[in-house]
């Protein structure tokens, strides 16, 4: 069986050619609003009965995401459950949004911290990483206490980790060899 990944791009393709600048951001509230309805287990379930059409199922993820979504997404999610594709669903998410970031010249950070950070050193940060990314960054910050102290930041497959852990165990690799 394909990777979800590999699924995932035809579709996400498609959505992004199909799109413009203004629309971007709002498909992509949109379409992560139907990936989280389309994570759970529930109405996974329910999709895979054979009695149940794609009707009935395309009807219950508009109706529990309110019914209100633009037209092209509409249209995908017809193909996507018609294709008996829903559950890479998070995966067309994931790589629709990394399009668009890229267009507009943006990037995701997933920031983990050993301690929570206020909203003045989180801006502080941002600034940082932007200039040593030379990129927008649109932040996630996730508290890892096993850091001991420091961040560690991923960026698309960049990490930067200037975390107590990762010193320790540079120190710890450079003593043992």
């Amino acid at each position: 069986m394909a990777e979800p990944s590999t699924i995932a791009r035809p579709y996400a393709a498609a959505l992004f050619q199909s799109s413009s600048a203004a629309d971007g951001a709002q498909l992509v509230a949109q379409l992560d609003a139907l990936a989280h309805v389309a994570d759970d287990e529930g109405l996974r379930q329910f999709a895979s009965d054979p009695k149940v059409d794609g009707a009935q199922v395309l009807g219950l993820v508009t109706g529990v995401v309110g019914g209100d979504l633009a037209p092209k997404l509409r249209n995908l999610l017809e193909a996507v459950i018609d294709n008996g594709r829903l559950t890479v669903l998070s995966e067309i998410a994931a790589q629709f949004r990394e399009l668009v970031n890229e267009r507009g010249g943006v990037a995701d950070a997933q920031i983990a911290s050993a301690f929570p950070l206020d909203a003045t050193q989180l801006s502080e940060l941002v600034k940082v990483l932007e200039k040593r990314f030379a990129r927008r960054l649109e932040a996630t910050v996730v508290v890892d206490p096993s850091l001991i102290g420091g961040v560690r930041v991923t960026v698309g497959d960049e990490v930067l980790d200037t975390s107590v852990r990762a010193r320790l165990d540079q120190m710890r690799s450079a003593l043992t060899h």
